[in-house]
């Protein structure tokens, strides 16, 4: 079990890709943190459909992509070192019981196992890329549940991006397009860099373009839908003129 999978790492693409809640691996000596299987297979656990969409991107953009390779519950590489929830004691109303009363070291461990092994994978990456004068867009893949706390998402596809909308406008226009499907902007997340650790850390403290979309679980079940939506997205992404 690696703190990471990383593809494409030399590819010749403008798009970097990153997927924080790739998987819902549980290292085995943390005993699947107390909770049964069946709540592993959950939402709370992983970006269920992220990582299938984030290796097909990678392929029709040829771009590097570096996929987190522990659940959110271990750790949650989307959140910042001091937030309350990135070791989670609670998840959409489910207890964690082995993330209770974690002492100083047994946090340190994970940050350190995971957390850093991940970023650091991405900034070895758009350093790279910098150094050979490589541009580099950031884009981070997410998947959202078809409703939460019994409130359904309509949206089948939704960008969230900050005051920088370089690459939201127009790719935001370029989904709409064809007027088939709704499409969230800042529905139902924003971009907020007080919660948000991955965009803001790799990409707005460079000042890069980015992006961070939420594709709907319902939408992305298996390999063939997955693909559909990744390349519906990278057309977007190609016709962008960023």
């Amino acid at each position: 079990m690696t703190a990471t999978r990383i593809i494409r790492p030399r590819r010749s693409g403008r798009y970097v890709l990153f997927c924080d809640h790739a998987r819902n691996t549980v290292p085995a000596e943390l005993c699947g943190l107390g909770l049964p299987a069946s709540e592993l297979a959950r939402h709370i656990a992983w970006d269920i459909g992220a990582a299938g969409v984030t290796e097909a991107l990678s392929e029709i953009l040829d771009a590097p992509a570096v996929l987190c390779g522990v659940s959110r519950l271990v750790i949650d590489c989307n959140r910042h070192l001091d937030a309350s929830d990135l070791i989670p004691e609670v998840s959409d109303g489910t207890a964690i019981p082995g993330n209770l009363h974690l002492s100083e070291a047994a946090r340190a461990a994970r940050i350190e196992t995971w957390f850093h092994p991940y970023h650091d994978a991405v900034e070895s990456i758009l350093l790279e890329r910098a150094a050979a004068g490589a541009p580099s867009i950031a884009v981070s893949i997410h998947s959202m549940t078809a409703s939460l706390a019994g409130i359904p998402r309509p949206w089948k596809i939704a960008l969230s991006s900050h005051r920088d909308r370089r690459l939201a406008d127009p790719v935001l226009a370029a989904l709409r397009r064809p007027g088939d499907v709704l499409v969230g902007d800042n529905q139902p997340y924003d971009l907020n860099p007080e919660v948000d650790y991955s965009i803001p850390f790799h990409a707005l403290r460079r000042q890069l373009p980015h992006l961070q979309v939420e594709f709907r679980q319902d939408e992305i079940p298996d390999a063939s839908a997955q693909r559909r939506w990744a390349l519906r997205f990278a057309q977007a992404l190609l016709d962008c003129p960023v």
